[in-house]
């Protein structure tokens, strides 16, 4: 049995630049099916060698396989807007092979099941569970096993869309085979233009928080969204392993570990460092992580810096202790302040993002969130619109006041960068205003490039500066007259 995983021509965000990574999804289940016995396994990556949808139906129609997978795990450079390019690629599969199947997995499809398979009638079944539902699944195509009682996936059943019965997450994450990165153009992957070779990476999965708005909601199944709060990592041991994969087999020289929360424990994140030091790994990194967190390894933060890290990446989300216990964010305006404070004193370069279009929020709501942001003064500033996540709090606040139409989603703007949902006080129009405004303002501040620029902060930490300046311009293009960045 033939199997393709088939990653489309797809841009990335406005301040991104040119970014492009292996899809973390297809290397984690592209080892653990090959592992199980199914040997030819391909991907195509038409992102990495800018192939366009006719050239990729033309490459996928050559190759002829049984099966084609289409998903993603991260959202780190287009959010949603990469589903309309999945869709789009479905259709255009079929059509050149009618009796292939296809499968959707991962962001968005595992949260909204049966309604991919009736919105999108090229496609056969969508996984809803992780490594060991999709092998599952292979292998009743395989052996012509019933499909209507495979856990984690739902079917397309002569002509009836069926749920399988709900599949418990993997626990272990150390016992799943390191990525398949052999099956990728490894050459051929670039973070924000300048960081090359490069890789996007995950070393854990789930986040011990619940913010009403995180897009991580959308990984789960439907009828168990809490899995979403159930936080399995990889040892810092195995974590190591892949990175020295990636720097003696393919020359990586920076990863950004694209973990929500990479540093939950900081007895981890140490031995993680003193590991990476002890095998003399020279690959640099970025981290995410919540501002409690990030103060939780204030003691190891000149052991992190030792062992790479040069950009530390959290959320301020929202800038009072009000807001804060509404969208559910588990840290304090103290720990803001002290994440940014700790994070500069170890010369680590500070991205930090703040979000509008929570269902309460109105202009002077926004100001003061500016305000708040340009005072505490992070490096970077990320401008992120609330773009609800099936499962999660903010789209049962989204679907009850009809602000969202699953039906009529044009997916293209679905990236966090255009608003996509109005406020009770604003409008889309206002909140594109505003949100331009914010950038404007905190890019444009006398003396803030300038201190960057001259900063001891890592080159690779100001070429990224250099790129989200050049790509503000873009940002307010797509906030305020909706052009596509993805």
């Amino acid at each position: 049995m033939k199997i393709l995983f088939v990653m489309p021509k797809v841009g990335a965000w406005a301040t991104h630049g040119k970014h492009v990574a292996p899809n973390q999804l297809y290397t984690h289940w592209a080892a653990y099916v090959r592992e199980k016995g199914y040997k030819d396994v391909a991907v195509l990556d038409c992102k990495a060698f800018e192939l366009s949808m006719d050239e990729m139906t033309a490459q996928v129609k050559e190759k002829n396989p049984d099966i084609v997978v289409l998903g993603e795990q991260l959202h780190s450079y287009g959010g949603y807007a990469v589903v309309w390019y999945f869709n789009e690629a479905a259709k255009k599969i079929r059509q050149a092979l009618p009796k292939v199947k296809i499968i959707f997995g991962g962001l968005w499809y595992s949260a909204m099941p049966t309604e991919t398979l009736k919105d999108n009638p090229a496609v056969d079944f969508v996984v809803m569970g992780e490594e060991e539902s999709f092998c599952d699944l292979l292998e009743a195509i395989d052996k012509k096993k019933d499909l209507k009682n495979i856990g984690g996936v739902t079917s397309r059943i002569n002509g009836e869309i069926v749920m399988g019965p709900y599949k418990a997450l993997q626990q272990d994450l150390d016992s799943l085979p390191l990525p398949a990165y052999d099956l990728f153009p490894m050459d051929k992957y670039v973070g924000h233009t300048h960081w090359k070779p490069f890789v996007d990476m995950v070393s854990s999965r789930g986040c011990p928080s619940a913010c009403t708005f995180c897009y991580e909601w959308d990984q789960y199944d439907p009828r168990s969204p809490s899995d979403f709060l159930k936080w399995r990592a990889k040892s810092p041991k195995r974590v190591i392993e892949e990175l020295e994969i990636l720097h003696k087999q393919y020359g990586v020289k920076v990863v950004v570990l694209q973990d929500d929360n990479f540093n939950v424990n900081p007895e981890r994140v140490k031995e993680f460092c003193e590991l990476k030091l002890e095998k003399n790994i020279p690959i640099k990194w970025v981290s995410l992580g919540r501002a409690v967190d990030w103060v939780n390894c204030e003691s190891i933060l000149p052991l992190m810096k030792k062992a790479g890290l040069f950009t530390g990446v959290f959320g301020i989300e929202v800038t009072t202790p009000e807001e804060l216990k509404k969208i559910a964010k588990g840290i304090t305006i103290d720990q803001i302040k002290k994440t940014i404070d700790i994070l500069r004193r170890n010369d680590i370069a500070v991205v930090a993002d703040i979000m509008m279009g929570f269902d309460y929020d109105d202009e002077k709501i926004i100001k003061q969130r500016y305000e708040f942001t340009d005072e505490v003064d992070p490096d970077i500033l990320w401008v992120g619109y609330v773009t609800p996540a099936p499962n999660s709090p903010m789209w049962r606040i989204g679907m009850k006041k009809n602000w969202i139409n699953p039906a009529k989603i044009d997916f293209r703007t679905w990236d966090f960068l255009h608003p996509v949902m109005p406020t009770d006080h604003l409008s889309l129009e206002d909140l594109g205003r505003l949100g331009s405004w914010c950038m404007r303002e905190f890019f444009s501040k006398p003396g803030r490039i300038n201190r960057i620029m001259e900063s001891n902060f890592d080159i690779l930490a100001k070429l990224c500066f250099q790129d989200v300046m050049a790509g503000v311009g873009k940002w307010e293009a797509g906030a305020t007259k909706g052009e596509h960045h993805i």
